[in-house]
């Protein structure tokens, strides 16, 4: 090849264009200050269902990723850390909510000088070591995740009010390069009153006032024209607690707000709960460390695409909802002692069309289509998915309706036991029982409960027990969901062993039964905290369901 100095000048031209390209995509151009607020327990349906204008703007006006996977357990110790320390649990160590510095099993697998996995603090510092970095939370426990001598300012406040109030403060006479918040108070409200109840939106509204304040507090320090504003959660809720692996308690919302962020835009790309450290970084020109695991959600800022290759599968649309919803821990359809139920099915993907069955088995296009309510007259396992124009489908909703009728024999005669900090199944017969009543199932009423436990102490154990009517011989598969721990017997015989302090949590087990009445009994027990147990079953004709009142008797 021949080159003249035309050819030369050419070639140059279009490496320096290729270099600029290179270099502008770094990072966003302009970010000078990054202020992520954290808000404990805050859940997707929490924003969409509470009133919430200052998100809603700011979703409007930046981009949202509704669906950032937490890591496990979706509890807040790992979650906070994992948020800033740009990786999971398997690579900081924290994989409990009970981690303490000196009391932990698993080292980070790479640490600095304090002992600490590096975190997106500790990282800034070191590479714009006059850079502001402050740090006000809520929540006490939040203090000893990361390298004190990375920050210029670590507060913690008792109140929600007192931690919006200094944060905006700190932001106005500081200005910081990085300022975290952190709120506690809507967690709070997941425990107290459960998630999805009147309290708990309540909780993210006032969540929404403050983070009006602390948008108003950016706009008077003078920086909202060059700062980006993130909103992030732990993890969500279900019933009144959280720890387990649902898409309730596992999914949060990830708001991208102000300079260089994509307006009215949702990202595409898979998000995780420590990719926030890596956006961070990527946002403020900084270089992670090789050992974090997180990357930049680039795609939420102007001028950077979605990521070349990136696999979005099936596309799904929004599920159905069937009525009577599911509420706190009780599961969508109910128990009924009257002659029949009515089933209404509210279609939620737009142009869509929902098929349902009510055989146990999972519908599909080939189903009838649901277009007026209802009604069963026994126990009916109705399940229900919504089809869009394109034959994409959504995820599977499930109602369980059990119908029973009185004067039969049906229950399980249930024992309340008082507990002290218990840690798994008791041994029932070191402890005093308590009121003694007939269950229709296997569950618990928080209501009852309430009146039953000593004040200040949310510990306490029950036994359900009963006989199971069994029609066809076979293999049965039993489970429980709980939280915390419990342990089902059939025949005498541990058949699930759920045991152990965790969020909800499935276990499952199996035995060959014959048919007629089975000796079934459930032992619970809750350290503290929000609760929850589901006992379900299948065999020989009987689809995957919560065990019903009608098959479950006193007496054999």
């Amino acid at each position: 090849m021949i080159c003249n100095s035309r050819t030369l000048n050419f070639l140059f031209l279009i490496s320096l264009f290729a270099s600029c390209k290179k270099a502008s995509e770094k990072s966003p151009a302009g970010i000078e200050h990054v202020i992520v607020i954290g808000v404990d327990g805050l859940s997707p349906d929490g924003i969409q269902k509470a009133k919430t204008p200052v998100i809603d703007d700011m979703i409007a006006k930046g981009s949202v990723k509704w669906n950032v996977r937490t890591v496990l357990t979706s509890s807040s110790s790992q979650n906070w850390a994992s948020m800033i320390m740009g990786a999971g649990p398997e690579q900081h160590g924290i994989i409990s909510n009970d981690w303490e510095m000196d009391d932990h099993t698993l080292p980070p697998i790479v640490q600095e000088a304090d002992g600490r996995f590096p975190t997106i603090f500790s990282v800034l510092h070191q590479a714009k070591p006059e850079a502001e970095i402050g740090t006000v939370y809520h929540w006490g426990g939040f203090g000893r995740l990361f390298q004190k001598n990375a920050l210029n300012y670590d507060r913690n406040f008792s109140t929600e009010d007192s931690t919006a109030t200094d944060f905006v403060r700190y932001i106005k006479e500081k200005k910081p390069v990085l300022g975290f918040v952190h709120f506690d108070h809507v967690d709070h409200a997941g425990h107290h009153g459960g998630h999805g109840s009147p309290e708990y939106y309540q909780s993210v509204a006032k969540a929404d006032s403050l983070i009006g304040q602390i948008l108003k507090g950016i706009r008077d320090a003078g920086i909202e024209d060059n700062t980006l504003v993130i909103i992030w959660a732990d993890h969500g809720g279900i019933g009144y607690g959280h720890g387990g692996a649902t898409p309730q308690e596992a999914e949060i919302a990830g708001i991208f707000y102000g300079k260089g962020v994509k307006k009215g835009y949702k990202v595409e790309q898979q998000v995780y709960t420590y990719d926030l450290a890596a956006t961070i970084a990527f946002a403020l020109d900084v270089t992670p460390p090789y050992a974090w695991t997180g990357r930049a959600v680039k795609s939420a800022f102007e001028g950077f695409s979605e990521p070349e290759k990136l696999w979005l599968g099936e596309k799904m649309v929004i599920q159905p909802v069937i009525y009577p919803e599911r509420k706190l821990y009780q599961q969508a359809g109910g128990l009924f002692t009257t002659e029949t139920a009515i089933v209404k099915i509210d279609t939620k993907a737009e142009k869509g069309v929902t098929r349902f069955t009510t055989d146990g088995k999972d519908p599909d296009q080939s189903s009838p289509e649901y277009k007026v309510p209802f009604t069963v007259n026994k126990t009916t396992v109705v399940k229900a998915k919504s089809f869009d124009e394109k034959g994409n489908a959504s995820l599977l909703s499930t109602a369980y309706f059990r119908l029973v009728k009185a004067g039969f024999g049906n229950g399980l005669s249930t024992h309340f036991y008082q507990g002290n900090e218990l840690s798994k199944i008791p041994q029932f017969n070191t402890l005093k029982k308590g009121s003694s009543w007939i269950s229709p199932e296997f569950n618990i009423s928080r209501d009852q409960i309430n009146k039953l436990i000593e004040k200040g102490n949310e510990s306490f154990a029950l036994q359900f027990s009963g006989f199971i009517q069994i029609d066809n011989p076979g293999k049965y598969t039993f489970s429980t969901q709980s939280d915390d721990g419990s342990k089902l017997f059939v025949d005498g015989k541990v058949v699930v062993d759920n045991d152990g302090n965790h969020g909800v949590m499935e276990e499952t087990g199996s035995i060959e039964l014959t048919a007629g009445r089975h000796p079934i009994r459930v032992e619970y027990y809750n350290n503290g905290g929000g609760f929850w147990l589901d006992a379900f079953y299948k065999g020989p004709g009987v689809s995957k369901q919560l065990i019903p009142a009608d098959k479950l008797f006193v007496k054999q």
